[in-house]
């Protein structure tokens, strides 16, 4: 995680969930985040295919140039992005893993920024995970926020962190070229491999 905020929030998380997968929606308390809150979001699963935004930070509806509450999570997406954020976020919620998306948004004036964006379980009683906590943070704070919104958005990057917080390095096909073992890790990165969607998912342990 290279963003302060997305670590603050990840370490918040794993601090009020203890050793269960995920806490609960009552324990989350925004005066214990609220310099977050601006680059802070909440998804409601609706179903598989459905993820709503319940609450947005100002910082995000800002840098969309728009109301982000009732707006669907997946219709920022297009084609095979659009199957692999999908297939990510059914892993939070059916599994209780945890999600990094690295992403470059880009408005209709051609201008581009990378966003670093983390999706975090949340259940509810009876409910079962239901709920997504997370924060979609920029790498720079341009100019032109809040002038011209992103309209359009692609992966850069994607890591999933399971419950037992084994790390999955999720990355392009054509990563699979730069891979190699790190000195001593022997085949570490390379033990196991499959695909979601036009993604290929590198299984590690602890790192």
């Amino acid at each position: 995680m290279k963003n302060r905020t997305t670590r603050e929030l990840y370490d918040y998380w794993q601090r009020i969930r203890g050793d269960r997968p995920a806490p609960e929606r009552s324990e989350i308390e925004p005066a214990d985040i609220r310099t977050l809150l601006a680059d802070t979001f909440i998804l409601e699963v609706v179903s598989r295919t459905d993820y709503r935004f319940r609450l947005a930070g100002t910082r995000i509806c800002a840098a969309y140039g728009r109301e982000m509450k009732g707006k669907e999570f997946l219709s920022f997406w297009r084609g095979k992005d659009r199957e692999a954020v999908a297939s990510l976020l059914a892993a939070i919620h059916e599994d209780a893993a945890a999600a990094v998306l690295g992403m470059v948004g880009r408005s209709d004036h051609g201008r581009e920024l990378a966003f670093e964006c983390l999706l975090l379980p949340i259940s509810q009683p009876g409910q079962g995970y239901c709920r997504v906590l997370g924060c979609l943070v920029p790498a720079d704070d341009p100019y032109w926020i809040g002038i011209h919104p992103i309209m359009t958005q692609t992966i850069s990057s994607l890591r999933l962190i399971w419950p037992d917080e084994r790390p999955f390095r999720i990355g392009l096909p054509e990563d699979e070229k730069a891979q190699t073992p790190r000195p001593g890790t022997g085949s570490l990165v390379h033990s196991m491999r499959r695909r979601v969607a036009h993604l290929v998912v590198y299984d590690g342990g602890k790192s």
